[in-house]
């Protein structure tokens, strides 16, 4: 009969091999969202598919059943941080959810996740929202499902769950209300304190040099081109295939700088997350981030708390000026770094400026629990987006590609879960950094000489290394000793604006 030791050993094996197939689907991915040409689209959507079908079958098999059941208190034999403890938590949590879904479920969800995207891309470039309604009603169908094989006391919950651990409805619903009580009130005051003009951003930047100041500003912040690559895509994102292969991309615009480099900038900082994994842990099960939110305070740390302060540009914008001198040569630093942090009450949340993002996010994660609870037809969802807009921003909405549209994550996954993310993230930023600072106290000298090492070294000490081996609020207590709070994030906004 083999030992525990054995067993485990066994079950690593398998586990492995079950994160291969991840990789190899995340490649697929990547070149879906970049290179791949249109007519593939359909044959993609069976090879993600027949991936997930072979990847879950594997996972949720009675050999690893078999084995998990002859591990039985076998974490309990080793510290709560080592690898064996942690694996066996996270594995655990992750054979119980999964068991819960059929192949052919899962099969079904993954075919038509990779139809809405290709669906979606034609939709969005045509500003027609009819050719995607279908798609977004069989996707709520299956969100519902979804959250139907599991115990909740919202229907969001378990699409919550699966993001953002230890966070329900109920609980974030609180935190959102809590955030717009503060932020209604500064986005009046900030906006009707002083015009900012910013059109220095909007004169034309030819996107060969975007790119060539793009790639030397990530690589200058410690992104490494031997283990990544930057490229093209409709919606910005950060995907990884191992330790040595953690990849980024960004969208160019000719007549918005800005558009591309703080895209760039927050795909780098996912990357550096991923990057800072402890490379035992490449190709486990524990590889990766703990949390969307954990990973969005990685991303929105170096893009707004880096790089929109004025100490980072005292070191670059000198650079940048060089690189366009035409329109950059007679705008100061004064002028440029106001221009960066315009707050204005706008459409795109990825064009948003600090302070009322998470007014963007609080409409998103709205109107998903409405659509859920089924107080919101599909149908009707661009009329509501629109009346919510106007709303809670002002703002009119002219058309669906500048609305309902503009962000993919309903379009290639699951309605519940996919934003909440964005806002936890900005908390969890301010309590990041101020921790860093705490620790530091030269840090922002530093980052004004243009150097970052301290930082990086930091947060790779503090949470990245640790990949999934704690939740997201493990390891943002871990980090800060702080529990969830968003007094140091709502400081970290009044010291700025006002």
């Amino acid at each position: 009969m083999a030992s525990q030791k054995e067993n485990f050993s066994s079950l690593n094996k398998i586990l492995c091999d079950i994160q291969d197939l991840k990789s190899i689907s995340n490649v697929l991915i990547w070149d879906q969202s970049t290179h791949m040409p249109v007519n593939g689209a359909a044959m993609r959507g069976r090879q993600f598919s027949t991936l997930g079908k072979l990847t879950h079958e594997k996972f949720v098999g009675t050999e690893v059943k078999n084995l998990l059941n002859s591990l039985e208190g076998y974490e309990n034999s080793f510290p709560y941080e080592s690898y064996e403890s942690s694996l066996l938590r996270f594995v655990r949590k992750e054979f119980a959810k999964a068991t819960k879904l059929s192949p052919s479920f899962v099969n079904t969800m993954l075919e038509h996740q990779a139809a809405s995207y290709d669906m979606w891309i034609k939709a969005r470039a045509e500003n027609n929202f009819k050719l995607i309604e279908p798609y977004l009603e069989k996707t709520l169908e299956l969100s519902k499902t979804y959250a139907q094989h599991f115990e909740h006391e919202h229907i969001a919950d378990p699409l919550i769950a699966e993001s953002d651990e230890g966070f329900s409805a109920k609980q974030l619903k609180v935190i959102f209300q809590n955030l717009r009580q503060a932020l209604v009130p500064l986005v009046d005051q900030v906006t009707k304190k002083e015009h900012v003009d910013d059109s220095c951003l909007t004169k034309h930047y030819p996107i060969d040099k975007q790119e060539k100041f793009n790639k030397y500003l990530v690589e200058s912040l410690g992104y490494n081109f031997n283990s990544g690559r930057i490229d093209t895509t409709h919606h910005p994102f950060m995907i990884t295939f191992s330790h040595g292969d953690v990849r980024i991309t960004t969208r160019y615009k000719e007549n918005n700088l800005a558009e591309s480099l703080f895209s760039s900038i927050h795909e780098m900082g996912h990357a550096f997350y991923e990057l800072g994994v402890d490379p035992s842990l490449d190709g486990t099960f524990l590889y990766g981030g703990t949390s969307s939110g954990v990973h969005e305070s990685q991303s929105r740390l170096w893009e707004n708390i880096v790089a929109r302060s004025k100490h980072f540009w005292q070191h670059y914008y000198p650079i940048l000026q060089k690189e366009f001198p035409q329109n950059l040569a007679s705008v100061s630093l004064n002028e440029f770094y106001k221009s960066i942090n315009k707050v204005s009450k706008s459409l795109i949340r990825t064009d948003a400026d600090e302070l009322t993002y998470n007014l963007h996010v609080t409409i998103r994660f709205d109107l998903e629990l409405e659509m859920l609870e089924g107080n919101l037809k599909i149908c009707d969802l661009p009329q509501a987006w629109n009346e919510r807009y106007k709303k809670d921003l002002g703002v009119d909405v002219k058309s669906d590609d500048h609305g309902c549209l503009q962000d993919v994550h309903w379009f290639s996954s699951l309605i519940g879960g996919q934003f909440q993310g964005y806002t936890l993230g900005n908390i969890m930023s301010a309590q990041f950094y101020a921790a860093a600072v705490r620790a530091n106290p030269t840090l922002e000298s530093e980052i004004a000489v243009g150097e970052f090492g301290t930082l990086r070294t930091w947060l790779r000490n503090n949470l990245h290394q640790y990949g999934k081996k704690f939740t997201g609020l493990e390891v943002l207590k871990k980090a800060t000793g702080q529990d969830l709070n968003i007094d140091p994030y709502i400081s970290y906004l009044k010291r700025k604006f006002l």
